[in-house]
């Protein structure tokens, strides 16, 4: 419970921070906006015939852009963060989303103020551990664990405010493993510890991977109708150097709907392949759900919301 009330507090604390900040800069010409969602689902049951647990969840979604243009000059940010928890029956507590994801790209005009000469860089990973559940002893993921970061060179197309799509031959991508521990097991895709015969370790797991290939990374924002709006971002990487035809997928898509000036419903998904990230293959369910086996795998995700919400825009120009 102290968690969930920290997080009400967070969220409602990063709302405030957010929408001073809107007018804290001056004299230039920045566009910023955002969305802050805070969604609480709770179940209780007393003698319910039909069955089932009580539940309690709570999700916070952050994204947030601050954009600046003048002249030949054009610097867009984006910063998406979520966090959620979960507690269903007598199991512990357990996070069902954790997000970081930075982009931050800088260009200059190459023509009549649509094509960029660009450089991207992107971050991404999450806030706390991850557990191998119902197993709340084994660790598969923390900060820094995997954290991506990725830095590129291209050419970004951006005919409005609303789509933007970059290209790129030219990346460098990095997988960071932040933990001996997952990094000895190749968690991620970096190359696993080096055991003898007995068993002893001769050689530990690398905790980082390099990749170099090309990139791409479109991006499409627009109120599709009246308080209805549309976020959708679509990434694609090739590795020139290890099967350049299994392309990573990383396509979130939100859209966000808007009841009143504070309440909303919000659809999220997120689908993800990547060739080098063994995921585990379980076989049964519960306490006697086991591991069956590793392999690269389509991961699809979906969260929807209903809460509190707080959307804000503006634009200062000199």
């Amino acid at each position: 419970m102290r968690k969930i009330i920290l997080l009400i507090v967070v969220g409602l604390s990063i709302t405030t921070i957010l929408h001073a900040q809107t007018t804290a800069i001056k004299d230039t010409l920045w566009r910023k906006g955002g969305i802050i969602s805070v969604n609480f689902n709770q179940v209780s049951l007393s003698n319910w015939a039909a069955g089932g647990d009580n539940a309690i969840a709570l999700n916070t979604l952050v994204s947030v852009f601050a954009n600046y243009k003048h002249k030949k000059i054009a610097w867009d940010n984006n910063l998406d963060l979520a966090y959620g928890i979960i507690k269903q029956g007598d199991q512990n507590m357990q996070k069902n989303e954790d997000k970081i994801d930075l982009t931050s790209k800088i260009g200059r005009d190459a023509y009549k103020g649509k094509w960029y000469y660009t450089f991207l860089f992107n971050f991404k990973s999450q806030f706390a551990k991850g557990y191998a559940y119902p197993n709340d002893s084994t660790i598969v993921s923390q900060f820094g664990a995997p954290a991506y970061v990725l830095g590129s060179i291209g050419m970004d197309y951006k005919p409005s405010d609303k789509f933007s799509l970059f290209l790129s031959p030219l990346t460098a991508k990095f997988t960071i493993v932040n933990d001996q521990n997952l990094a000895d097991a190749g968690s991620y895709g970096v190359d696993p510890a080096e055991y003898d015969a007995l068993g002893n370790k001769t050689k530990d797991g690398k905790t980082s991977r390099a990749e170099f290939g090309a990139y791409l990374n479109a991006k499409f924002q627009k109120e599709i109708m009246t308080n209805i709006n549309l976020m959708t971002k679509l990434e694609l990487f090739s590795n020139y150097a290890d099967n350049p035809q299994n392309v990573d997928v990383n396509w979130q898509v939100l859209l966000a709907m808007k009841v009143n000036k504070y309440i909303t419903a919000s659809v999220y998904t997120q689908l993800i392949y990547d060739d080098n990230t063994p995921v585990p293959l379980y076989e049964g369910s519960g306490l006697n759900k086991t591991v069956a086996g590793f392999g690269p795998r389509t991961q699809f995700k979906e969260v929807l919301g209903i809460g509190l919400s707080y959307k804000f825009n503006s634009y200062s120009g000199n």
